[in-house]
């Protein structure tokens, strides 16, 4: 963002720093100049024409997933659901790398492990109240198409797997709690069903509880669909408060900036909408109407099932003029790099005010970001490692397995996690597995609806008896020889290539 100005004093300059900084909180396109800017490797461009309802732009990322690139993808031409060209670019994958959310919070790329999950932790803790703008100088509210105007058709909404039910808009529905008056934003999936028409799927969960408060009234509920907005509203919206907490104010916190809001173009100041968003969807949840909606395929990386569920009945769309449309390659690392760093720091905290020798926890993709914890301790007395483990199985209905190591094993290496399995664990001693506990319904391995099993493998090392020592070359040697000074430059850039 170039600007020219004079300078009257460095408190100007200091404020305009500030200014500038907010304006890049707070925008899309802000982050993606950032990142083009900045990190142009973490972005790759597809200029060919699309069809996302075709599965042209899933099958893209498959086959960079199968060459291990996780790049942020812009596709620049996109058909809409009426076969045209659409005027909204389309963006995806952009959580998949922790890199780029680091970078979405405002942290350094080498805080993208355990210091990005304690950071979100610090900021959970914390509350921003929104500021307020007039419609008429909210960017989101530049183009305003009501009633038969507004047409789901012109985006380029995406069919991600082969056997969804339909074109799916998988991003954040926001809700506002009819007794406190508090907001939720939560990811929920919504079908295209005809261009002012959505199915609408919920768990059980806090957006679910707004909807049948409403329902028993015999109230239809007002619900926004934040389509696109900075990548930190989306890690905001993730966070795992309990019901009754304001979202906006939350993500606010996350953001480290306050959340800006304007009045909605339906419900005026009875339901704000986000100011600086992209796009957003406004609608109502029909009372007391089902229709089918699904199958999908969810964040395990296996297909939800297809089952009668709510419609949402579309009144207004509002827009920037250079609007850019996202969506989430659901089931896949963009899916689960999202979901693992919200959860990551508060379950490390928790732990840590009763097991003070944590050294690290990590939620990885390969238990989709949510199902498997690893966890690390300095374990000082016997039992610890299954106390860390409890606490991350009750504090996280999500939390399926988890495993305890040493503090000489990194869980963010899956490979020495595996390792320290392999090596320090006895099934008959070391594995604890709890039945009937509440689980998650989206868990296609359930044999009940809501009840799971749920299993602790401590392969932390026994105290009181010997064991064996891990290999490991002395400290001193890897002081002392350096790779550069043996090897040319020529072939370690033929290294940093391959």
């Amino acid at each position: 963002m170039k600007q020219r100005v004079s300078w009257g004093s460095k408190h100007d300059l200091l404020i305009l720093s500030l200014k500038m900084r907010v304006e890049m909180a707070q925008s899309f396109r802000e982050y993606l100049d950032f990142i083009e800017s900045k990190h142009a490797s973490e972005i790759l461009h597809i200029d060919g024409v699309v069809n996302p309802a075709g599965f042209d732009v899933t099958t893209v990322l498959t086959h960079l997933e199968r060459q291990g690139k996780y790049p942020m993808t812009l596709f620049s031409n996109c058909l809409n659901l009426k076969g045209e060209i659409s005027r909204f670019p389309l963006v995806t994958n952009i959580y998949a790398s922790r890199k780029r959310c680091a970078l979405a919070l405002g942290l350094e790329p080498e805080q993208s492990g355990l210091p990005m999950g304690i950071e979100y932790a610090r900021r959970e803790a914390g509350r921003k109240s929104p500021v307020i703008v007039k419609r008429s100088e909210a960017p989101v509210c530049r183009i305003v198409k009501v009633g038969e105007e507004a047409d789901l058709s012109e985006f380029p909404i995406v069919k991600h797997h082969y056997m969804d039910g339909g074109p799916y808009i998988d991003m954040t529905p926001v809700m506002k709690d009819p007794d406190s008056g508090a907001y939720n934003v939560a990811f929920l999936r919504t079908m295209y069903k005809g261009p002012r028409k959505l199915g609408f799927h919920m768990s059980p969960r806090h957006n679910w509880q707004i909807v049948r408060k409403n329902e028993e009234a015999g109230r239809a509920t007002p619900v926004a669909i934040v389509v696109s907005h900075h990548p930190a509203f989306y890690l905001g919206a993730l966070n795992v408060s309990p019901f009754g907490v304001d979202d906006y104010e939350l993500t606010g916190a996350i953001m480290n900036e306050p959340l800006r809001i304007t009045p909605s173009q339906t419900w005026g100041d009875k339901f704000m909408i986000p100011a600086d968003a992209e796009i957003v969807i406004e609608g109502e949840v029909l009372p007391n109407v089902r229709e089918v909606e699904g199958p999908f395929g969810e964040f395990p990386g296996t297909f939800g099932p297809q089952r009668a569920r709510w419609v949402i009945d579309i009144k207004a769309i509002s827009y920037r003029e250079d609007a850019v449309y996202q969506d989430i390659f659901v089931g896949h690392k963009d899916n689960w790099t999202l979901g693992a760093i919200p959860k990551e720091g508060t379950l490390f905290n928790r732990i840590k005010g009763v097991v003070p020798t944590i050294k690290g926890l990590h939620m990885p993709d390969s238990g989709a970001g949510r199902f498997n914890c690893y966890i690390s301790i300095a374990k000082k007395v016997n039992g610890e490692s299954k106390q860390a483990a409890m606490i991350a199985l009750g504090e996280c209905d999500f939390v399926k397995h988890v495993v305890v190591v040493d503090e000489d094993i990194d869980p963010f290496n899956e490979q020495e996690v595996m390792w320290a399995v392999a090596t320090r664990v006895q099934a008959s001693q070391d594995v604890d597995i709890i039945k009937n506990v509440k689980g998650n319904t989206l868990d296609p391995s359930q044999i009940d609806d809501v009840m799971t099993d749920k299993m602790i493998i401590d392969a932390t090392k026994p105290l009181g008896r010997p064991f064996a020592e891990r290999v490991r070359v002395p400290d001193e040697a890897l002081e002392r020889v350096k790779l550069e000074n043996l090897v040319s430059q020529e072939e370690l850039e033929k290294l940093a290539r391959g």
